[in-house]
């Protein structure tokens, strides 16, 4: 979220790709609004994880931006994170959200079908995901994911993320199965772009063709 009322339409979810510098991360978040950040491990160990995200989390929570830690619960609380995202299955969901969820917010990943969804969703996580971090090679989504997006948006009440493809103009494709999420990756950080930029451009395209929300 920023400091400003935020829009009544499918907002960013920013994830780094792997390897990308938390200076090129900080720099995305000058692009304008970023509802949050997730920020997986990749091949981090500890350590070098938790270092990571205490460069980014505070100037991310300044903006407004929540910030989500993929993996870790101890990295998360030790980084003041907002939140835990969770890609290992329905157990390990229940155990997250009973211990942290009166804490920070809880959200998954991982369903590839309606009925992993289904499964999820008992455990009332705070949001879910469809995509694969660093599955976003292509310059269109995933058409798997937008599917699962617009079924659990018309049906569902817990909000979705939908990875868009490595195309910034994808955020419509996203915006129209009425997610209110559209998660961007590789889009953002390409080599030859400039990080906030992108988001800019994301953004006026949402402004443009993303449906309202609750219409």
């Amino acid at each position: 979220m920023t400091e400003s009322t935020p829009p009544d339409r499918c907002r960013i979810v920013l994830i780094p790709p792997a390897g990308t510098p938390a200076e090129r991360v900080v720099a995305a978040l000058a692009g304008g609004d970023i509802a949050s950040l997730i920020l997986p491990q990749d091949d981090r160990d500890e350590a070098s994880f938790q270092a990571y995200a205490e460069k980014i989390v505070p100037a991310a929570q300044a903006a407004g931006i929540a910030v989500v830690i993929a993996g870790d619960s101890r990295i998360a609380g030790r980084v003041k994170a907002d939140g835990l995202h969770v890609e290992a299955g329905k157990a390990n969901l229940a155990e997250a959200v009973e211990r942290l969820q009166d804490r920070m917010m809880v959200g998954v990943g991982g369903a590839k079908t309606r009925d992993d969804a289904l499964e999820l969703g008992e455990e009332r996580p705070d949001y879910i995901f469809f995509g694969r971090f660093g599955y976003d090679s292509k310059p269109e989504p995933h058409p798997r994911n937008l599917s699962l997006g617009q079924w659990w948006a018309e049906m569902i009440e817990i909000p979705c993320i939908v990875m868009a493809g490595s195309d910034v103009t994808s955020v419509g494709a996203v915006a129209a199965t009425g997610a209110e999420f559209v998660a961007l990756s590789a889009a953002v950080f390409a080599d030859d772009v400039e990080p906030a930029a992108v988001i800019a451009k994301a953004n006026a395209l949402l402004d443009e063709t993303a449906p309202h929300l609750g219409d």
